[in-house]
């Protein structure tokens, strides 16, 4: 099995999860937290590097302030109650997103676990929370823009790798693949510049549904495509031919 060395989800379908059962939609995101703890373990064994989660996007600040109240508790206790797992599994925790709108209390929890666990090495967890990928380019343009104001920077400077290193992701590659969940089939916001040349993968199971089997068809399919990356097929045989003669 191909492993993707970045792997980003978006976790969809916790609501429509709950109302199918009849049951409050905060019983899906709690199910749906259950998936989280069973899909990042599951990737740090497989030997994934990166592992980036779409947990609350900037547009879900507009939904009812108790479901918005119940998800933020959720994230506190997750961080919480993974923390020794982090520790143990040698998991950093990175964050990515405006985080200046999150709860004092969680944003706290969420600057601890992050110091406590920049020392690991084994995989880089990060959450998308309150982000927004237009919001991500905008405030990367802006701090940009900040620069040649003060001189430190001119415009032909500003070329992918410059622009790349002013976004949220700046320490993280690309993904190599993204996952959606739940049937629909647009990425909503995230990671749009990230996303040039990912492959996208998605399923009709919902985020509380998807398990390890889910996930291990998601990398089959994977390992199926070939990433031309702009070039044509028998460019990159030829590419592969040549690395093949070198490395005897």
């Amino acid at each position: 099995m191909r492993i993707p060395r970045h792997l980003a989800i978006i976790m969809d379908g916790n609501g429509r999860w709950a109302e199918i059962r009849q049951m409050p939609r905060i019983a899906g995101h709690q199910r749906g937290v259950e998936a989280v703890q069973t899909i990042v373990e599951e990737c740090r064994s497989l030997g994934v590097e990166y592992l980036t989660l779409y947990a609350f996007s900037s547009e879900n600040w507009g939904r009812p302030d108790d479901e918005v109240n119940a998800l933020m508790g959720l994230l506190g206790h997750y961080l919480r109650s993974e923390l020794e797992t982090m520790l143990r599994q040698r998991i950093r925790l990175n964050v990515i997103g405006d985080i200046r709108r999150l709860p004092r209390e969680v944003a706290q929890v969420l600057k601890d676990t992050v110091a406590r666990t920049a020392e690991n090495r084994e995989m880089v967890l990060t959450l998308a929370l309150s982000y927004g990928a237009r919001d991500e380019i905008l405030r990367a343009v802006r701090h940009l823009g900040a620069e040649m104001l003060a001189g430190r920077l001119v415009p032909e400077q500003v070329d992918d790798r410059v622009f790349s290193g002013a976004l949220d992701t700046r320490d993280i590659p690309d993904p190599d693949l993204l996952i959606r969940t739940s049937g629909e089939m647009r990425v909503s916001n995230f990671l749009l510049w990230q996303l040039a040349y990912t492959e996208l993968y998605f399923t009709d199971s919902l985020w509380p549904d998807f398990g390890i089997e889910d996930l291990h068809q998601a990398l089959g399919e994977f390992g199926h495509r070939q990433r031309r990356f702009g070039l044509t097929g028998a460019q990159l045989k030829d590419s592969a031919d040549s690395e093949g003669e070198a490395d005897h």
